[in-house]
């Protein structure tokens, strides 16, 4: 049930307005370390400053960042970076924050085409649908003129899809609350929990000579095999026993290999190969013993030639830990009650195997959950789109929730 107040908000919600906005923020080719994200994020600032919203709108301390020990990791080269917070109502800790990430992933689809009730380009999905949704609610709530007795904040960020700069940033500046929204695309679930991921690097040795004479070298590529069948064992044995909330997937950690290189002569025996692609991190399992499981691994193949000419495997780009909510914390039922009263079936609860920002906010101690528009399968992807219905009703859940929360 709503009070006369919540339904107030929620009538309080301009469609119109957050269909502008999303298209607004889709043309803006935020990609990854271009100048792009300053642009966006300004936009963001604008946005939230005309709703009468205080905001923090700071240039990032890059060199400062990079080099803090816990800093999750970085995967483009970026020159400034910009970060953007605001917050609406009185003193004190935010009863709640509304994050999300205004950066994408390289594509070339930003005109945001609508056919027939649904939103397609680049970001639509991943996910200035979600981001379009809490400023919606924002709005609403700063129209219907109800008074907050904690403060509710929203966390614009980018480098989400890098590593996760501008979530880092942000908790370092010193913004916190109580709970945490990630308005993540989730197709309809609440998820609140992340499996982690890490990009990998093996350097596979060989041994050169002329093919015509091959028995003479070794090739690296054929030594990738060896180790591409111990990496798939361990994919087994890490999938063997999984989380109860990532139960539901088929692979709940999964291994993949995403690019390889090698030989620089079709008639040469190649004598270096490298492979690079992405590792699962179990819920709760630390980085660092995430890797050492990796490398124990590959460091014990049973193989002459690779016993005494070791892989070397390094760690590149950013590292996404993995992140859960804490058990009984109300952030879950009182985000699935909202969710059915503003007309939903009772969603489902499940964990994902990628990893987000959730992990960051979990890590400093605030709970976080996603829900958003938006199904993940169309994220990244040639025909990313949303439906703005979903975005839509992404704004009354977040409004009523915020109301709830913070009213």
């Amino acid at each position: 049930m709503t009070s006369e107040a919540e339904r107030a908000v929620l009538g309080a919600i301009d469609d119109e307005r957050i269909v502008a906005d999303l298209r607004e923020l889709v043309q803006i080719p935020s990609i990854d370390g271009t100048a792009a994200e300053g642009v966006v994020q300004a936009w963001c600032a604008d946005r939230l400053g005309a709703l009468g919203v205080s905001v923090d709108h700071w240039r990032l301390d890059l060199e400062g960042l990079t080099s803090d020990p816990e800093f999750p990791g970085m995967e483009v080269e970026r020159d400034e970076a910009w970060g953007c917070v605001g917050v609406l109502g009185g003193d004190g800790t935010p009863g709640l924050i509304f994050n999300g990430h205004v950066d994408v992933v390289p594509g070339d689809a930003f005109d945001a085409r609508i056919e027939e009730g649904v939103m397609w380009g680049r970001g639509t999905c991943d996910m200035k649908g979600g981001v379009a949704a809490i400023l919606g609610a924002v709005a609403a709530i700063v129209a219907s003129g109800i008074q907050l007795r904690k403060p509710l904040a929203v966390h614009t960020v980018i480098g989400e899809e890098d590593g996760g700069l501008g979530a880092f940033a942000t908790l370092r500046r010193g913004h916190r609350g109580e709970a945490c929204l990630i308005a993540e695309p989730t197709a309809g679930a609440v998820i609140p929990a992340n499996a982690g991921s890490l990009t990998f690097r093996l350097e596979v040795p060989g041994l050169a000579t002329h093919g015509s004479t091959r028995s003479r070298g070794v090739s690296a590529i054929e030594k990738f095999t060896v180790i591409q069948s111990a990496l798939q064992k361990l994919e087994a044995a890490r999938n063997s026993d999984p989380h109860p909330l990532l139960a539901h997937l088929d692979l709940a950690n999964p291994l993949s290999v995403g690019t390889i290189s090698a030989g620089d002569w079709a008639s040469t025996v190649p004598d270096r190969l490298i492979a690079e692609g992405r590792y699962g991190v179990r819920l709760g399992e630390p980085v660092d013993e995430a890797r050492k499981a990796f490398e124990d691994a590959v460091a014990g193949i049973e193989d002459d030639w690779l016993r005494d000419h070791p892989v070397m495997v390094s760690w590149p780009g950013g590292a996404f830990a993995s992140g859960v909510l804490p058990d009984g914390d109300p952030l879950l039922t009182d985000t699935v009650q909202t969710v059915i009263d503003t007309g939903k079936p009772a969603p489902e609860v499940r964990g994902a195997p990628y990893g987000s920002d959730l992990r960051l906010y979990a890590a400093a101690g605030i709970p976080t959950l996603q829900y958003g528009p938006g199904d993940v399968r169309y994220a990244h992807a040639a025909d990313e789109h949303v439906a703005l219905a979903d975005v839509l009703h992404a704004a009354r859940t977040y409004a009523l929730l915020a109301v709830r929360r913070c009213g």
